[in-house]
């Protein structure tokens, strides 16, 4: 009765918990940060219940005896050393930050909480300066010169801590005329040691767990039921469009081009003009051609044709309330389509009364006006650097519509005063060779006005092949497609006991692995481009996942009965996802506090969990339709069990080492290994949920098959809230939308 009791409590009080963690983000959402950490995340009763979750478990392995299986009990103990730690740090921690101007001392600092805390020693700032990427004025760094008690100087960056007794400074902020700086302040001198022994712990015992010969990973791993496995598949095709006929005026595709080989200062870096061109194409006709015509057609057709491309309905409108206002019949409108006998028909008194649905289309529409404006008449055109003189790293760049600085040499004032003019004027004699012959003279000015803060050859080749490369709709559609087909195949030879042919399931493995090559090239691609590993924003981190599902799909295929059609849906879906709302993400300077090798890791080693966990539901699902079928498929239902029991081991510890590898990069950039941000939050939920299905011997639940798949297959709505529900709805500082 005791024993039980104490697995009651446990396993009672974390589910719980678990409910309370869900309901907390939503209620930060409408209450505010201050008010979940007040009352929640900050409160004794919420220290209280986790440390009796602590107590009650221990105590419950213990009457198990489970200290005999040792790295059992090992995991178990980091787990609660983790949260011994966190306790310390909760208790005697103490977080704040300090304002220096430079050259003024300070000896206290602010905590969280608006108490004033003295300092055991002076803190000055020597000098603060902001670093930027080689020819632009995109931030690579802030640093801060500090001299601590007078005597001792560091430095203080972005994923840089200086550190001076049991005191730790991070770079949080400054002021905007780059004479002070705004230091985070930590001391914690146990929690942090205690914290990242259970982190270490918590690797070591995971490890030794998948390791262990006679353990139940490896009893799973080598089970009877997964020496075969069979796959099924068809092959799809896609047909082209042609170009229509009726085009506005535009240079042909060849002096087109030449204008793509410029280079361009956008998005705060330099970058060929043809990523501005299809930019500009995807928000303007919602995909990076228009008739036939390519992106560098469109944006000079804009450019020498405006009179022509005004009347041309290539302006995608979202919205029937901004289509009513622009009086068009369909989902593109022209440029003259924005304006009536009154004047313009969007401005600032049409978005008052309007709903909010209505309000957001009608401000994509003035965007993307905007946005013409701002190519028709040459401001977006910012393609004639000049060289900074009290600056040697960086550039000034200036368009057409910009002044220009004075004292330039004459010929170099002509050029960019009235280079594109006289382009113009053979582009209106229809004189192409001439057009071209002046758009490599203004690159040749380029070049040596820019000189060595221009991309490299390799880096501007680069990209403009990942322009070229970069659609991955028609790969993701094919593959989803592929992915139901012989999924449904697959089921039907597992009702009818049958073997898949084994010329199908090469087949298969041939395309996906063609489809891992063409995503890992993108990604190759998208990182010689951006300068860093390709995992920073939501479109890069779907693209990591569907190629994190493609290895494991070819690693697993022969072992795992479902595993090339779960390949497929998962590569395709997340393919889908990456392409969603815009199908040409910008490729931008990565962010100082992302300039970490700990993000490569964390990110890298969570898409490898979310595939295998994208892996486990879909496993159950299968399991459930076999089951719905009414046959006997006791046997069938039995062995995707244990595929799902072997999945979820290496799930779970690689979503926890994600996890703990995320807070590590969190104490070193922003001073705080945990934070409760809504992502973090939901990471641990997912974390909780999971885990309790590698309890079969205290949850007996979880023994029977059907029971477990549905639970697997249900728990993914966590995983699915943890990526998209805390981006889209809830934010935080993890959002990336």
């Amino acid at each position: 009765m005791k024993s039980n009791f104490l697995r009651n409590l446990s396993f009672g009080l974390l589910g719980l918990l678990i409910l309370v963690l869900m309901a907390a983000t939503c209620v930060e959402k409408v209450w505010g940060t201050s008010f979940v950490v007040r009352h929640v995340y900050g409160s004794v009763w919420f220290a209280a219940c986790w440390a009796v979750v602590a107590v009650a478990g221990v105590s419950w392995l213990l009457r198990c005896r489970v200290q005999h299986r040792w790295r059992v009990f090992l995991l178990h103990a980091a787990l609660v050393i983790i949260l011994l730690g966190a306790l310390v740090t909760h208790v005697w921690g103490v977080q704040g930050s300090v304002h220096l101007r430079q050259g003024e001392a300070a000896e206290a600092f602010t905590t969280t909480d608006g108490r004033t805390v003295s300092l055991p020693f002076s803190l000055m700032l020597e000098e603060f300066r902001v670093e930027y990427y080689a020819g632009t004025s995109a931030p690579s760094d802030f640093v801060s010169r500090i001299v601590l008690d007078g005597e001792h100087r560091a430095e203080v960056s972005m994923n840089h801590i200086a550190s001076y007794g049991s005191y730790r400074f991070y770079q949080s902020r400054y002021d905007a005329d780059g004479q002070g700086s705004t230091l985070s302040v930590a001391c914690d001198p146990w929690g942090i040691g205690i914290t990242y022994t259970g982190y270490g712990l918590l690797l070591v015992s995971c490890l030794l767990f998948v390791a262990d010969r006679r353990g139940t990973f490896r009893r799973l791993l080598n089970h009877p039921s997964l020496r075969a496995a069979g796959v099924a598949a068809l092959l799809l095709s896609a047909s082209s469009v042609q170009a229509e006929e009726g085009l506005p005026r535009t240079l042909p595709r060849g002096t087109a081009d030449a204008f793509g080989r410029l280079y361009v200062y956008y998005n705060d870096r330099v970058c060929p003009l043809q990523t501005l061109a299809k930019d500009f194409t995807v928000k303007l006709c919602g995909k990076p051609t228009y008739r036939g015509l390519t992106a560098e057609q469109v944006l000079t057709g804009w450019f020498f044709y405006y009179d022509d491309w005004k009347t041309v309905p290539c302006i995608r409108v979202k919205g029937a309330g901004v289509q009513r206002l622009l009086g068009i019949g369909g989902g593109y409108a022209s440029l003259q389509d924005f304006f009536g006998p009154d004047g313009y028909k969007l401005d600032a008194d049409v978005l008052s009364g309007m709903a909010t649905a209505d309000a957001k289309g009608v401000s994509e529409a003035n965007e993307k006006f905007s946005l013409v404006s701002a190519v028709a008449t040459g401001a977006l055109w910012r393609i004639f650097p000049c060289p900074l003189a009290d600056d040697s790293l960086r550039l000034s760049w200036y368009s057409l519509a910009d002044r220009l600085p004075k004292g330039l040499p004459r010929e170099q004032e002509a050029l960019m005063r009235s280079g594109m003019n006289y382009v113009a004027e053979q582009v209106a004699r229809k004189d192409y060779v001439r057009v071209e012959e002046l758009v490599e003279k203004i690159r040749r000015y380029q070049r040596r006005e820019g000189g060595a803060l221009l991309p490299t050859d390799l880096r501007f080749a680069a990209e403009r092949w990942y322009n070229r490369l970069n659609d991955s709709l028609p790969l993701a559609v094919a593959f989803v497609v592929l992915g139901l087909l012989s999924f449904v195949y697959c089921v039907r030879c597992l009702l009818l006991r049958r073997r898949v042919a084994g010329w199908v399931e090469r087949g298969l493995s041939v395309l996906m692995g063609a489809g891992l090559l063409w995503v890992l090239g993108l990604m190759v691609l998208r990182g010689v481009v951006s300068g860093h590993l390709p995992m920073s924003n939501g479109h890069e981190t779907m693209q990591l996942l569907a190629l994190c599902a493609a290895v494991l799909t070819l690693v697993f295929r022969r072992r795992l009965p479902l595993a090339l059609p779960f390949g497929f849906l998962v590569c395709g879906l997340a393919l889908m996802v990456s392409m969603l709302g815009e199908r040409n993400p910008q490729v931008g300077p990565l962010m100082p506090v992302l300039a970490s090798p700990l993000l490569c890791v964390h990110v890298a080693v969570i898409m490898l969990a979310y595939s295998l966990l994208a892996f486990l539901m879909l496993n159950g699902v299968a399991a459930l339709v076999l089951q719905a079928s009414r046959r006997d498929c006791t046997a069938q239902v039995e062995r995707l069990h244990t595929v799902g029991r072997l999945l979820l081991y290496p799930a779970v510890f690689l979503l926890a080492a994600g996890i703990f590898v995320g807070a590590v990069w969190a104490n070193v950039s922003w001073g705080r290994y945990w934070g409760w941000d809504p992502k973090e939050v939901w990471a641990l939920v997912t974390l909780l949920v999971y885990a309790l299905a590698l309890h079969p011997a205290s949850l007996p639940c979880f023994r029977r098959p059907l029971f477990f798949h549905a639970y697997v297959a249900g728990a993914f709505c966590c995983v699915l809230i943890t990526y998209f529900g805390v981006n889209f709805l809830l934010g935080g500082m993890h959002s990336y939308a």
